[in-house]
């Protein structure tokens, strides 16, 4: 079986591999380990990311994509070439078509990064399509449409808002937010309360475990083990719910604020629709607890959580792969 199409979701946080036939065939995270005397690539995806934090001098593991877009164009372009290679086999035959979702507020100079280093990790010829288009044909939303459809994409690195109608970006912001910043705010909120230094990996898992967009009556509690900053020793302290929920609040604020700027410029026969169908929720962060309660409660629309939030984009670059003639008005090869 030759692999000819590949669609991959280079986010932030997490990288999705789609190949149309076969669904998400891989979903690494995006931190690639390198070699520092001979500058060579070690370890990339889950195995890599096990290394964070954790490395000698002779080894860095990074993440080469910062706030949704590319910070480190080689080793992006690495990753690139072991996900395909990965998908297609190390002997390849025919060299496939890639479809990457890239962030809506990409620069032309940053999207040409993009499409060079999907040439050069060996694709025949590459298609970028914005991510908020992909979510929501990924979430099953009829974009052809005359209509306004609303989705609200929170990655890693950014969170995107956008409507869309007849195939097309109608108004869109992003704010370069997401789970990433959010697990930074729980790290330096018990950095400064409980005199506790911990690693991004530590504040992540309390995000996924125990935090809440809203305040809530029957909290749960985490124990955090990290290193006192007074003594230099290690300690072990315990953080509800709800000091979880503070941690994070202003980074709420900030996706609150986008999704108000949206509506605010929206087109009023489009905000109607809205107002009508409601607003989809995709990406990692729409699995934050409450977050739609909460969304629904701040601008009165309806907000909903898409299937399978995390492989929204992944699953639209397949729809547009398998479907090129019909959304050839999103592509940007």
């Amino acid at each position: 079986m030759f692999v000819k199409k590949i669609g991959i979701d280079l986010g932030t946080a997490n990288t999705l591999v789609f190949v149309p036939g076969k669904g998400i065939v891989i979903n690494e995270p995006t931190v690639v380990a390198v070699s520092v005397e001979e500058n060579k690539v070690l370890a990339v995806g889950m195995e890599a990311k096990e290394m964070l934090g954790k490395t000698p001098e002779t080894i860095v593991a990074s993440r080469p994509m910062k706030d949704g877009v590319i910070a480190d164009y080689r080793i992006i372009e690495a990753m690139l070439r072991y996900f395909i290679n990965k998908t297609c086999g190390w002997i390849q035959f025919f060299r496939p078509e890639v479809m990457v979702g890239v962030p809506a507020g990409i620069t032309s100079t940053e999207r040409r990064a993009v499409i060079d280093a999907t040439m050069n990790a060996g694709a025949k010829a590459a298609y970028i399509v914005k991510q908020p288009i992909l979510a929501a044909i990924g979430a099953g939303i009829p974009i052809n449409t005359p209509s306004g459809n609303m989705i609200i994409d929170i990655g890693g690195g950014t969170s995107q808002v956008a409507v869309i109608s007849l195939g097309g970006v109608v108004a869109a912001h992003s704010v370069r937010v997401g789970g990433d910043k959010m697990d930074q705010a729980i790290a330096n909120y018990i950095k400064n309360k409980h005199n506790l230094a911990i690693g991004e990996q530590t504040s992540e898992e309390i995000k996924i475990t125990i935090s809440s967009a809203i305040p809530v009556e029957n909290e749960k509690q985490f124990e955090v083990r990290g290193r006192d900053l007074i003594s230099g020793l290690p300690k072990t302290v315990t953080i509800t719910t709800n000091e979880a929920t503070e941690a994070i609040s202003e980074e709420i604020n900030e996706i609150f604020k986008a999704i108000k700027t949206v509506l605010s410029i929206t087109p009023p026969e489009l905000a109607a629709d809205i107002i009508d169908k409601g607003m989809i929720l995709s990406g990692g962060g729409a699995l934050l607890k409450n977050l739609d309660v909460l969304i629904t409660k701040v601008t009165g629309v309806p907000c909903y959580i898409a299937d399978e939030p995390l492989l929204c984009v992944a699953k639209g670059t397949g729809i547009v792969l398998e479907n090129l003639d019909a959304y050839k008005r999103s592509l940007k090869s």
